[in-house]
């Protein structure tokens, strides 16, 4: 499967497999010790290191359910008659899909999928950055791209990457398309990042947005086990980061294109433990984060916690 898509996720092994993703981790990591592949965080893909990226019809296929969760609630957030930014990517993909019905949306993008997604949508509107196609990912790249974006304010940018921590924040692997992404940053009075569960803890080359810009993180919930997600999640959140967490239970398969049911979610503003790195003291402080589940404000740490202790 690895060498037919690039990467896989362990969710979709133990699915293929009909096996636990106990049983699945344990074999990736045989495999890896025969250098037949490289694990990743949620995954494993071909080996290659840090400047390896997988083509998009590897990455449609990673993490599909996801992916469709996390665009129905990122849809959530869009209003009518709002101007946004919309980067490239297959999870930014599928929330253009669910933005063909939003009546007075202007979306700016250097993505030909996210332009396709809203070609037939009589009520938005698309506006295209100039630039170099790159064919890897179907977006315009380089210094046309960025010149075009220049002088633009928008009131979200929704983004994508390869990678997110809350060291670095989000990151990918080609430096053209970060350098792209980070002109769209700019265009923005606020930036939601859209990352799986997969993505959480990854390191890739060339970071795009740090932490302390990012608005709101839009993910889905990471499965049992999964320390490394739970960790980088609080963190994130320590840092003052707003987490969205969709559920998957009702999102099927994530083919279908906007009219898929929505994923069972909700959503509820909790305190953070502190102001964003880099406020002024008595500023505004952003002290929010939105969560999965019926909680009660201060829940959110403990939330976390059970997620790493499962």
């Amino acid at each position: 499967m690895v060498r037919a898509n690039g990467a896989v996720s362990l969710r979709e092994l133990a699915r293929v497999v009909q096996t636990s993703e106990v049983t699945v981790r344990r074999d990736v990591r045989a495999l890896e010790a025969e250098g037949l592949l490289d694990r990743r965080h949620g995954g494993a893909v071909l080996p290659g290191g840090f400047t390896r990226e997988s083509g998009f019809p590897q990455k449609s296929h990673l993490a599909t359910a996801e992916k469709t969760a996390i665009a129905d609630l990122a849809a959530g957030l869009v209003e009518e008659g709002e101007a946004i930014v919309v980067g490239a990517g297959t999870t930014t993909q599928e929330l253009a899909r669910r933005l063909a019905r939003v009546p007075g949306l202007t979306v700016v993008t250097n993505s030909l999928l996210v332009a396709q997604a809203l070609a037939h949508a009589n009520r938005v509107e698309v506006v295209m950055t100039g630039g170099t196609l790159r064919g890897s990912n179907y977006a315009l790249v380089g210094s046309g791209a960025e010149q075009s974006l220049q002088g633009l304010r928008v009131s979200r940018a929704f983004l994508s990457g390869s990678g997110l921590t809350a060291e670095r924040g989000l990151s990918t692997s080609n430096m053209l398309s970060a350098s792209v992404d980070r002109a769209l940053v700019q265009a923005a009075a606020e930036v939601v990042v859209l990352a799986d569960h997969t993505k959480l803890g990854t390191d890739t080359m060339f970071q795009t947005v740090p932490t302390d810009v990012i608005t709101r993180l839009v993910t889905d919930e990471p499965p049992p086990h999964d320390d490394r997600a739970a960790t980088e999640l609080q963190a994130l959140a320590d840092q003052g980061v707003q987490i969205a967490v969709a559920g998957t239970g009702a999102s099927g398969n994530g083919s279908a294109g906007g009219d898929a049911a929505p994923a069972r979610q909700q959503r509820r503003d909790v305190p953070l433990p502190g102001p964003r790195r880099g406020q002024v003291p008595g500023g505004p402080t952003l002290r929010t984060a939105a969560v999965l589940g019926d909680q009660t404000p201060g829940t959110d740490r403990a939330r976390v916690a059970d997620l790493r202790r499962r």
